[in-house]
């Protein structure tokens, strides 16, 4: 499942998805080209699930896989610097910017929910605009994390 958010303040596009598999990943490329994705980050560490290198070669799109943390879990200092540096840089650069997790609805949404921060949107409101467009996002632990 692919799911669009868009920051009302920055106009920034984010793709949230769960995580694709060897044989779903077809169905995700071309919703990651027409969004303009040009790096995803993925969160979860199973390096299993596809071949980072297979979608680099057919798409263009590099996977970025230097931000981790547990699932339920919230990210540290320094995996929030890295994402906010890399988000900020999609942004100048006028692309989406897509991230998953395992099922995309904990880790990949907090960060997304700190881009919007990061922007200007109070933090209760950010929590809830991505819980409107992504149903049963972000756990308790994260959302205490975020307020």
């Amino acid at each position: 499942m692919i799911t669009v958010v868009e920051s009302p303040l920055s106009k920034q596009r984010f793709l949230l998805l769960d995580a694709p598999t060897e044989q779903t990943l077809s169905k995700y490329i071309e919703p990651l080209k027409q969004e303009n994705v040009k790096q995803l980050v993925r969160i979860c560490n199973r390096h299993l699930d596809y071949d980072a290198t297979e979608l680099e070669r057919l798409t263009g799109i590099r996977v970025i896989d230097d931000i981790k943390f547990a699932d339920g879990n919230v990210p540290s200092p320094e995996n929030i610097e890295n994402w906010l540096s890399l988000s900020e840089q999609a942004r100048q650069e006028g692309h989406t910017m897509a991230v998953h997790c395992v099922s995309g609805i904990g880790r990949a949404p907090v960060l997304v929910t700190l881009s919007l921060i990061e922007s200007g949107m109070d933090p209760l409101d950010a929590i809830s605009y991505v819980r409107q467009r992504r149903r049963g996002a972000l756990n308790k632990t994260q959302v205490r994390f975020i307020d």
